[in-house]
């Protein structure tokens, strides 16, 4: 009779155990590689650094000899999901593309402008186009010079001297300080994430030096940092970019989409405050926003995992009063009417060719730097990721960006 009783009894036990477990497990995501399997395979092909916070759960993983590029993060310890995009291919190949090494990377450093009269992507008198942009290689390949590493903090710094379209040499020293960020100070940006959320936030604070002998000027070019975070793209990623509303006689049009070609309404639609644009991967296409419209702030929401990514970025107290260099391919009738935050979206560059990613970037930019020898600028890009249910998101999506994620997610319904 006993045994009869303590079967129920024992297996009621294990049913209680079982489920106690369950519930303390980080949960795995629905989609997506797993941090510990993206930091494997770096460890394997690079000379990667990890910084930890929130008791281990938020991890960055930090590579000095790829351009000093944060790679990925993840919310949830080593079983999370890893939100950067990462070229596996082309790391374990060792191969150098002078045109692009697409390595990825959720935040990775880079100079402007791309195009123009004062481009750094195109030699002097080549034709705006892909088979003549080549990015700068002190950006596009080798590492930068490790200065300190700890458990919450990377310390790089690079000296590059770089040409431009009219045949200007700058001599630049780069300080660049990747740090992980804690609680308090995502509450001075607005944010209080509810204890259930799992979330994980870095910045990288961006340093250029004139080093040369000479100034800076706009009649010869100037400079800005351009730091650009790419990430794994998906059908339910919808990129948000909140606005300076108001007429456009006075700030301007809301949006400049004309970068690669005009992009279709089914995948950009402008609303009174947001802007919103997809991440799919799967249609080559890049947007911007003016100083007169810029806002501090600009993200991502994808349903499918339930992660919404935060950027944010410094901006001088006025915006509009400051020159942003301009990276469209062509001579330039203003070369310093240029946007202050962008999104890419990858895709063919034509048909049945193959794209660079897929994946998506979230950009930001500095004014252009007018430095006598030895002045410097900087830049602070900050990068947010929370995941959770979306009860608890909606909360913080309202918040920064004053609409909720039923409208992020019906964004495109009737296209």
């Amino acid at each position: 009779m006993r045994c009869l009783l303590s079967f129920p009894i024992l297996t009621l036990s294990f049913i209680l155990l079982f489920l106690l477990i369950s519930c303390s497990r980080p949960s795995v995501p629905v989609q997506g590689t797993l941090f510990k399997d993206d930091l494997d395979f770096l460890k394997k092909h690079t000379q990667v650094i990890t910084m930890e916070a929130r008791n281990g759960q938020a991890i960055v993983a930090v590579n000095p000899d790829i351009q000093g590029r944060v790679m990925t993060s993840t919310a949830a310890g080593p079983e999370g999901l890893s939100f950067g995009w990462i070229n596996r291919e082309l790391i374990a190949s060792s191969e150098n593309n002078p045109h692009i090494n697409a390595f990825g990377g959720e935040d990775r450093f880079w100079l402007g402008p791309e195009g123009g009269q004062f481009s750094l992507f195109f030699k002097k008198g080549s034709p705006f186009d892909l088979e003549h942009w080549f990015t700068p290689p002190p950006i596009n390949e080798g590492a930068f010079d490790l200065v300190s590493a700890d458990k919450t903090q990377v310390v790089l710094k690079k000296e590059m001297t770089l040409v431009n379209y009219s045949d200007f040499e700058f001599k630049i020293r780069v300080d660049r300080v990747i740090r992980m960020l804690d609680q308090p100070e995502l509450e001075k940006l607005g944010l209080s994430p509810a204890a259930d959320i799992n979330w994980v936030a870095f910045h990288s604070d961006n340093q250029i030096t004139n080093i040369g002998d000479l100034p800076w000027r706009k009649e010869t070019g100037l400079v800005s940092i351009w730091i650009l975070g790419m990430f794994n793209p998906s059908p339910e990623t919808t990129v948000i970019i909140p606005y300076k509303p108001g007429p456009e006689e006075e700030l301007g049009p809301v949006v400049n989409d004309a970068y690669f070609g005009k992009v279709p309404p089914d995948r950009l639609v402008i609303t009174e405050r947001v802007i919103y644009f997809k991440g799919d991967g799967q249609y080559r296409s890049k947007i911007g926003i003016p100083p007169k419209r810029a806002l501090p702030f600009c993200g991502s929401y994808d349903a499918r995992n339930r992660v919404l990514t935060i950027v944010h970025l410094t901006l001088p107290e006025n915006p509009a009063e400051h020159s942003y260099v301009n990276s469209m391919w062509e001579i330039q009738e203003d070369p310093y009417a240029g946007d202050v935050v962008n999104s890419y979206n990858d895709g063919p560059a034509a048909p049945g060719a193959k794209p660079l990613g897929p994946f998506y970037e979230l950009e930001s930019s500095s004014p252009a730097a007018a430095l006598n020898p030895g002045q410097s600028l900087s830049h602070v890009h900050t990068t947010i990721h929370l995941q959770g249910e979306e009860k608890d998101l909606d909360n913080i999506c309202r918040k920064i960006f004053g609409v909720s994620l039923e409208e992020v997610k019906k964004a495109f319904d009737k296209k």
